[in-house]
């Protein structure tokens, strides 16, 4: 057993590093490559090529685990490019960000869950799908594309923490009402652990800052490198266990850190650990996808992918305004928003446990597809935001000269 899983590993490794290669060779993102690759050696359809099997990997709880740990990595290092303070002293404008983007991208998926036909529950679950931007898939998009350092990077990670707050609350509510007749007390329950939890990280990570450096102030590269990985996966381990996000117990544990000299330390040493694993999460996503249920969705998945891109386009350009950004600069804070991603696969999960059958089974199928589609349509909204930008500002210009 342990020796197959171990080939496994290694197969998707190899096909990730395969697709993944081809994929830079002709200019193009790499986080759809990787999600290809888990539906090519997946158990799902295509299985076969030429009476060769393609059914090469499982959808294993190593492999569930190990792109766990990508999340966290990820997020991890979103935290490092994000100072705390800046998050408490733009509160209220955050809030408005964060409200817009709520509301505006909210009923889109509620109007698209609406009219097909799903009722208050199937609404619920497609308007949650729609609603959160990856912050996995974001935070390696702008990470690839250079846009760290960028003024609207600061919008964009401001509104993917409020959606990872936001979120924390729909799941634990969500998993209630499908899993649990309703349980609204234990919804309560898990929202107030949630909630207390991080917020004693957010103020451990901001006043805690001055001592992050004796603790982890190791001598050697190997002794630093365990004590940072082992304490931001602990700590995103003990979130799921009380209810919380993993994602945005993992961004507070990186702002305890983006205030210390060890900064650079860990971007030497834990980008290529980062990458791998980010890697194996996405191919995760591909995984776990049955290309022949998506097939069956596909009109809602075209019109949701359609309405839902604008509607973050929108938002986003809106966000950017309201931090002062000029035209251009708003406009790339919508297309950094629009990927979507692991939150919208979590809430898939859930809608897999309802008792109503048609729930159970479009919701799922929907999400994935929508998933896949956006993270294609997100990656190269980055990749080519720059000869976007341009195409706003002629269009701009052509509007006020009217």
């Amino acid at each position: 057993m342990a020796g197959s899983l171990l080939l496994e590993f290694g197969i998707a490794l190899t096909v990730i590093a395969v697709l993944g290669a081809v994929a830079r060779r002709f200019g193009q993102p790499v986080i759809p490559a990787y999600i290809a690759a888990g539906i090519l050696v997946g158990p799902y359809a295509p299985t076969s090529v030429a009476g060769i099997s393609l059914q090469l990997v499982s959808d294993s709880a190593v492999i569930g685990t190990v792109a766990e740990v990508g999340i966290i990595l990820l997020l991890f290092f979103l935290g490092l490019e994000f100072d705390i303070g800046t998050l408490v002293r733009n509160r209220r404008r955050l809030s408005v960000v964060g409200g817009i983007d709520l509301v505006v991208n909210a009923a889109i998926g509620v109007g698209v869950a609406l009219a097909f036909g799903f009722g208050p529950v199937g609404t619920l679950l497609v308007a949650g799908v729609v609603y959160i931007s990856s912050s996995a898939i974001v935070t390696k998009s702008l990470t690839d594309a250079g846009w760290l350092a960028n003024p609207e990077s600061e919008v964009i990670l401001g509104t993917l923490v409020v959606e990872d707050l936001v979120i924390a609350v729909y799941l634990a509510v969500v998993a209630a009402v499908v899993g649990g007749g309703g349980d609204v007390g234990g919804a309560l329950v898990t929202v107030v652990q949630s909630f207390v939890f991080l917020a004693a990280l957010a103020g451990a990570a901001h006043f805690g800052t001055q001592y992050v450096e004796v603790v982890f102030g190791a001598d050697t590269d190997e002794l630093f490198v365990l004590r940072v990985v082992g304490v931001a996966v602990l700590v995103g381990g003990v979130a799921l266990a009380v209810g919380a996000s993993e994602a945005v117990a993992a961004f507070f544990v990186g702002t305890a850190f983006s205030g210390t000299d060890l900064v650079g330390r860990i971007e030497n040493l834990l980008v290529p650990h980062r990458d791998l694993f980010a890697a194996l999460f996405f191919f995760s996503v591909g995984l776990g996808t049955d290309l022949l249920v998506v097939a069956d969705v596909w009109l809602l998945v075209a019109v949701a992918v359609v309405a839902t891109t604008a509607g973050k386009l929108a938002s986003g350009y809106a966000s950017g305004r309201v931090y002062g950004l000029n035209e251009r600069r708003s406009a790339r804070v919508g297309l950094g928003l629009v990927a979507r991603g692991e939150f919208s696969l979590i809430i898939a999960t859930l809608a897999a446990t309802s008792a109503n059958p048609t729930i159970r089974t479009l919701v799922p199928a929907f999400a994935v597809g929508y998933v896949i589609a956006m993270s294609f349509v997100g990656s190269l909204a980055v990749q080519y935001g720059a000869a976007l930008s341009d195409a706003f500002d002629a269009w701009v210009g052509e509007r006020q000269s009217l």
